[in-house]
């Protein structure tokens, strides 16, 4: 299958492991996270998510030896199958990070726009590179890369088909951290940690508003902020935030 799963702290890992083929996504790839991504929204013993890769790139994108075979009648073809594991990496409730390890590429900078932070190693590489092979993106590499970074940087990734380092891709607002690639791993759990330590009906609705926001204006962005706020205050970790606040001790949150 060549991904593997992990829950350490509760932080589900997912590792890409298919170092020879630079971590191409497989059918089988794709089919088995959207699995595991499911099972994990209502676990509670997964608070955060780290997706990251071994060897020489954190994924280079599709198999194109699967991208074009055929299925029979109302199957779903390799688009539609990598289509539902974004969508479902987008809005997965919980805060997803990006443990980047090595070349991003096509499909595999596509499914680093999906997360939310972004922890680059140092020899870390992001690129579009659908155009090297006459390719139209189909996870946002079009349609959704202009919003993480400037347009023109946006345009020069996806018209050249040339990669860019973590350290340029962070001041052009991609990535969050470049770290030391030895320290990589560590860094996102102990990111994963923090944040797997707040609220998690918090950090979901959080992540919905902030998710839709560029989509509305303003007065209809901060018009949801202000609903999503009148329906937390029914939440049992508002609750005890506060109490603990003024008890002046460390929050114990249930989650809803």
């Amino acid at each position: 299958m060549s991904v593997s799963f992990d829950i350490r702290a509760q932080v589900g890992w997912i590792t890409l492991e298919r170092p020879k083929a630079m971590n191409a996504l497989t059918r089988e790839m794709v089919q088995a996270m959207t699995a595991t991504l499911t099972s994990w929204q209502r676990d509670t013993a997964v608070r955060t998510v780290v997706l990251t890769g071994t060897g020489p790139a954190f994924c280079a994108g599709a198999d194109l030896k699967q991208a074009g075979d055929p299925v029979g009648p109302g199957e779903k073809d390799y688009l539609d199958v990598i289509v539902d594991f974004f969508n479902l990496l987008r809005a997965f409730p919980k805060p997803v990070i990006a443990a980047v390890n090595g070349l991003a590429l096509a499909g595999g900078l596509e499914t680093v726009m999906c997360c939310d932070l972004v922890v680059a190693g140092r020899s870390a590489r992001f690129g579009d590179a659908h155009s090297n092979f006459g390719v139209f993106p189909g996870g946002g590499g079009a349609a959704i890369l202009p919003r993480k970074v400037p347009a023109n940087v946006a345009k020069y990734l996806l018209f050249t088909g040339d990669s860019l380092p973590a350290d340029e891709m962070q001041r052009h607002g991609l990535v969050n951290e470049v770290v030391a690639d030895a320290e990589l791993a560590a860094r996102a759990q102990a990111l994963a940690e923090k944040l797997a330590a707040k609220s998690p009906v918090v950090l979901a609705r959080m992540k919905r508003v902030a998710n839709e926001a560029t989509d509305k204006s303003a007065r209809d962005a901060l018009r949801d902020e202000e609903l999503e706020l009148r329906n937390h205050q029914r939440s049992w970790d508002i609750q005890e935030g506060l109490r603990a606040f003024a008890e002046k001790r460390q929050p114990q949150f249930r989650g809803y």
